[in-house]
């Protein structure tokens, strides 16, 4: 009988330490997986920004669908323009006044025209597969584009995001659960991982410093 006892209490010992090891080892290895997946989703939509950047410039409002936006990539481009300051006799004044008057102003020349494609990615065609989300077997980005009501105009805004279970569909959901509820600055802020905002004037996204701003 005592053998049995000793036997159960090793087998309670062993199972305690087993949940003791995995509490701690789990949330371990999933910031790994996080901390290797984020960085390639966050890159897509560093891409995804100079794109929606170089659409508001050109045409003057943001895309909210990825045919016509990566369309606009391929066949757009952007006005080369040198900017020069000169002094100009004021017409109007020697009219009112008969007297000669001279006023400076800033005159823009255009040089020429330079592909977006080739200001934005070099000699790279990566930006025909930006919208595809790494990790998540073919998904795309949501994306969003439109105006709100501001300072009494309508400005142009979009919103790209995806949820992070997505990225983490093989991780344990309790532990993806967590991670979505995170709103401390150090970490990817909420249910998303997002680019830009449909409620607030920001092409920001909603990571840490920590994931840089190094351009592509």
């Amino acid at each position: 009988m005592k053998i049995v006892i000793q036997l159960l209490l090793w087998a309670v010992i062993g199972f305690l330490g087993s949940l003791t090891f995995n509490a701690v080892y789990e949330p371990i290895q999933f910031n790994k997986v996080r901390d290797a997946r984020y960085p390639k989703v966050i890159d897509k939509l560093k891409d995804i920004r100079k794109a929606q950047l170089a659409h508001k410039e050109v045409i003057g409002r943001y895309s909210g669908d990825w045919d016509s936006l990566v369309q606009f990539i391929d066949t757009a481009e952007f006005v080369v323009t040198q900017r020069r300051d000169t002094t100009v006799l004021d017409e109007e004044y020697k009219a009112t006044y008969g007297v000669d008057e001279y006023k400076s102003e800033t005159i823009i020349d255009t040089l020429g025209y330079t592909p977006v494609k080739d200001s934005l990615y070099k000699n790279t065609d990566r930006y025909k597969t930006m919208m595809e989300v790494p990790y998540t077997d073919g998904k795309k980005f949501e994306i969003e584009a439109g105006k709100i009501y501001k300072n009494d105009s309508y400005i142009p805004v979009f919103e790209v995001k995806i949820d992070k279970a997505d990225v983490l569909a093989d991780q344990d959901e309790h532990l993806v659960n967590q991670e979505k509820q995170m709103l401390t600055v150090d970490n990817v802020r909420g249910e998303y991982i997002q680019l830009g905002s449909m409620s607030e004037v920001n092409t920001n996204g909603n990571w840490p410093k920590k994931y840089g701003t190094k351009k592509r």
